[in-house]
């Protein structure tokens, strides 16, 4: 009998040395998943905030159309470079902000500054840009492009959109 009550004692012990790493795995298992979610969310959160300030831009209020060079030609530059002897007409239209009064005047209308950058900066692009970037199918990186290139010379936000009216490239 006593040989039966040493064995009944050292039992528990056992059964706690054998409970004491299936506890610890079972922690360590938990904190793994923490921080595994820990991180996926600040990741997620990271990565909509990213996403959510360029759907903002999308909706805003009603801007201000300027045309760009002469109301009737538009604007007419060589494209291509000098040896490639091509010209381009276009016919294009900013969606301005009329929140920014750096850039127009309470009237609407564009002020000399910003007139000059816009007309400058859009004419950089046109000439710069090689021959196979105004197929029609490149049109909307184009715009994208004038329209990236506009806010950083006159400020984030001041172009909402770029709109081309007509496109001719003799």
């Amino acid at each position: 009998m006593a040989d039966e009550e040493k064995d009944t004692e050292e039992a528990p012990e056992e059964e706690k040395k054998k409970k004491s790493p299936i506890i610890l795995v079972a922690v360590l298992v938990l904190i793994g998943l923490v921080l595994a979610g820990g991180i996926s969310f600040f990741i997620t959160t990271k990565m909509m905030a990213e996403t959510a300030t360029e759907t903002v831009n999308e909706h805003h209020d009603p801007g201000k159309f300027i045309k760009l060079g002469d109301a009737k030609e538009g604007i007419l530059v060589n494209v291509g470079g000098q040896k490639a002897g091509k010209f381009l007409k276009a016919g294009i239209v900013l969606e301005m902000n009329p929140g920014k009064k750096s850039n127009l005047t309470e009237e609407g209308a564009l002020l000399p500054e910003a007139e000059t950058k816009i007309l400058d900066t859009t004419m950089q692009i046109l000439r710069s840009a090689k021959l196979d970037e105004f197929d029609a199918t490149k049109q909307d990186d184009l715009k994208k492009k004038i329209k990236d290139e506009l806010n950083t010379k006159l400020g984030p936000g001041s172009v909402y959109d770029v709109y081309i009216t007509s496109f001719l490239l003799q």
